[in-house]
């Protein structure tokens, strides 16, 4: 039938996040693509009319995913705790896989090249995003809890952090580390926390 797919899409799309988050947006080919959701190569252009549109599609999924345990991370109700699991959550989501399969969005951004517009803007949105999640949960008032900078800030911060995480987990593959630089962090951002 004409117009309907004739495929798993949620299957297919974890499968090529896999493959994206393995290999990188610029390194994965169709054919690597097609292989590794079972999907033949005309099917998947017909749906997505090409890579980079499978891969702003298979991002969309991998944002939802991530944001949504970046929010249930830091729900705990002391701040302290909420930014040690919010690191837990991304170092643990780092050092996930052997090999490790480090940041999607970290990846994509440096892959190499220019970054076409559509892709740069998923990034953005990606990062804009956590950067607002973590936003709302610094602004939550706190007895005994004194940011040493302004929430928006320490969100900027935190965002910019992260993505130096990845780079450290990527050189040193020491998850005990990265665990001590973001606690490190934390104390910096709440040296007052009881």
């Amino acid at each position: 039938m004409a117009g309907i797919r004739q495929f798993d899409e949620e299957a297919a799309l974890d499968k090529a996040l896999a493959l994206f988050w393995a290999q990188g947006f610029e390194e994965t080919t169709m054919p690597q693509l097609a292989a590794a959701t079972g999907v033949q190569r005309g099917s998947l252009y017909h749906a997505y009319q090409g890579k980079e549109t499978l891969f702003l599609r298979v991002f969309e999924v991998y944002r939802e995913r991530f944001l949504g345990g970046m929010r249930q991370a830091l729900s705990a109700p002391r701040l302290p705790q909420a930014l040690q699991d919010f690191f837990d959550f991304a170092i643990d989501s780092m050092t996930t896989g052997l090999p490790t399969r480090g940041c999607l969005s970290t990846k994509t951004a440096l892959g190499g090249g220019d970054i076409d517009q559509p892709v740069r803007q998923a990034l953005q949105a990606m990062l804009d995003g956590l950067e607002n999640i973590l936003t709302e949960r610094l602004e939550q008032p706190e007895a005994g809890v004194s940011l040493t900078l302004a929430p928006r800030d320490a969100a900027r911060m935190i965002v910019t952090f992260t993505r130096g995480l990845v780079v450290i987990e990527r050189v040193y593959q020491d998850k005990a580390r990265l665990q001590a630089s973001a606690g490190m962090l934390v104390k910096l951002l709440l040296p007052t926390a009881e």
